[in-house]
């Protein structure tokens, strides 16, 4: 009985501190752009793509459709798609097709394109750089309001989590958790403050400063990493630059997760490489995880007054903190309750990672493999 006494709380006392010590992040406040009347800033647009005519060809229309007074410069790099990506990306002058030469050691897939799409960009001389990825459908004043931010507040970096899609089951019952781990790791709070080592930023949308990229050795300073949005944002705090994470309804990403089993394979594509490829941290991750997430409605099961009082308050709590995610997604708060289970879906995932990882598939998307310590193979 001490036991499962001693795991209630453990659990407890975790949830007290995510609800008051962690910055908040569970709140999910939008925060709208200020109000800027400089002089209009340029831009150029760099979106990697591999393998994406699903998709590029609305992503690329929000780009050009753009309620912003200094037009922005398109640059798509075709990372050696085989299907129709190009063809249905569409022509237009403010459009740059740039097709990626073949990839050389050292670097991710990725992160080349997208240094082979600033070496186009690089004559126009921008202020700004927004990297985007290739299933992302801007709202009409994302650019603008992105640019007002990190004018006014002297941001060198500024990262919208946007929406994710969320319809069908697998995506409803996942997709709002992705954001809730996310910042939880990641509290917004603790990025934006100088005096935090915490650093982060989210892939699909990223405004960055152009004498930022340059002050960090371009992208070729974090060339083999697999999670690149969080190694740049690292890179540009590390040197004394300012950084800003936050979520936005009106931009949101296209990309369909149907099943469950292609929302675990997202996950565990960087999952063992967020921990470091660290077997320790893996063990640690999952058990914390376990006492955090599992141990409150199974300590329901255990008879001990003690325990059963710790589950149903951390179990509550846990809910509780849940609830601005799911509206944040329209989604009922009778998920709330379920959050155990959903965490055990990421567990498992994690657990799939370090064994894709172990068999050599690790970091593997659309064709491609990378592993620590190897070069990514086509």
């Amino acid at each position: 009985m001490f036991i499962s006494e001693l795991i209630g709380a453990a659990s407890l006392a975790s949830w007290i501190y995510l609800l008051l010590g962690r910055g908040g992040f569970w709140r999910m406040r939008e925060s709208p752009p200020p109000q800027w009347d400089g002089p209009p800033k340029s831009i150029a647009v760099v979106i990697p793509a591999r393998n994406e005519a699903p998709v590029i060809g609305r992503a690329i229309a929000s780009l050009l459709e753009q309620n912003y007074p200094g037009p922005p410069r398109v640059f798509l790099v075709d990372d050696h798609s085989t299907d129709g990506t190009v063809a249905a990306a569409g022509t237009d002058e403010r459009l740059t097709i740039v097709r990626a030469r073949p990839l050389p050691d050292g670097w991710t897939g990725k992160l080349w394109a997208i240094s082979e799409g600033l070496e186009q960009a690089a004559s126009l001389q921008p202020d700004y750089i927004l990297l985007t990825d290739a299933d992302i459908v801007h709202s009409p004043g994302n650019i603008a309001g992105l640019i007002a931010r990190a004018e006014a507040h002297n941001l060198d970096l500024a990262s919208y989590m946007v929406m994710l899609q969320c319809r069908t089951l697998a995506e409803r019952a996942l997709i709002p958790a992705f954001v809730f781990f996310f910042f939880k790791l990641y509290p917004p709070a603790w990025i934006a403050r100088p005096d935090r080592k915490t650093a982060a930023a989210a892939g699909g949308c990223i405004l960055i400063r152009r004498s930022a990229l340059d002050r960090i050795g371009g992208i070729a300073a974090i060339r083999g990493e697999l999670i690149d949005d969080c190694a740049l944002a690292r890179a540009i705090k590390q040197t004394g630059g300012a950084i800003w994470l936050g979520l936005t309804r009106e931009t949101r990403s296209i990309r369909d997760y149907t099943t469950f089993a292609e929302i675990r394979g997202m996950i565990a594509r960087t999952a063992f490489t967020q921990l470091g490829y660290s077997d320790a941290l893996l063990l640690g991750t999952v058990l914390a995880m376990a006492v955090i997430y599992l141990a409150p409605p199974l300590l329901l099961l255990t008879g001990d007054p003690i325990a059963t009082a710790c589950g149903v308050a951390a179990w509550l709590l846990m809910s509780v903190s849940y609830v601005p995610t799911l509206r944040l997604y329209n989604r009922s708060i009778a998920w709330a309750p379920l959050l155990p289970r959903v965490a055990l879906f990421y567990i498992v995932a994690t657990v799939d990672s370090a064994l894709r990882y172990w068999s050599g598939r690790g970091g593997e998307w659309k064709g491609r493999v990378h592993t620590a310590g190897s070069e990514p193979r086509r």
